[in-house]
């Protein structure tokens, strides 16, 4: 798995991983991820996100072990730009979300399920089920599971969608 996959499998779940450290704890958070070109889109990508006030739970099982994450609050700036090469390359977009709910669920089996609700981002590599590279904003909910090979699998969608990739390739 590129180191990249790593990054960002840690990055969507960072919230679910911040929650093991605590049973509860308030989150506010600014950062940046790029992706090679080939990765998010098919151009390079920067991900920058800003803002927000996140709350996380964990659920533990009668032996201690973490069975389910859920996270909510208040949503990020997040502002997608096309780094090249090509056409776009300096265009930027900028997305408000208002808010998400997310439970992710860990499986016997080291894989885990998350489902989101409100305002979301799913970045999909070549290697994932659909194939990547995408980058797609949603309003309403998502469904995708990550297996322990670091593969991520969209099961479902529903509400409107930004193809963030579209929308920044000029």
């Amino acid at each position: 798995m590129k180191t990249t996959s790593i990054v960002r499998s840690l990055a969507a779940s960072s919230l679910a991983v911040g929650a093991l450290v605590a049973s509860t704890q308030a989150a506010h958070a600014d950062g940046a991820m790029t992706f090679l070109a080939g990765e998010a889109c098919d151009f390079s990508l920067e991900w920058a996100w800003s803002g927000g006030n996140l709350t996380t739970k964990e659920f533990k099982d009668e032996n201690g072990n973490p069975v389910r994450v859920l996270t909510a609050g208040k949503g990020t700036v997040n502002t997608y730009t096309n780094l090249g090469p090509g056409p776009g390359e300096g265009e930027s977009i900028s997305i408000r979300t208002d808010g998400s709910v997310a439970q992710t669920v860990f499986n016997r089996d080291g894989s885990y399920t998350v489902t989101a609700t409100g305002h979301n981002g799913l970045i999909l590599y070549p290697g994932d089920v659909p194939a990547g590279p995408s980058t797609v904003q949603y309003v309403g909910k998502i469904v995708y599971t990550v297996g322990t090979n670091g593969v991520w699998t969209l099961v479902s969608t529903s509400g409107t969608a930004v193809d963030v990739c579209a929308a920044l390739a000029g």
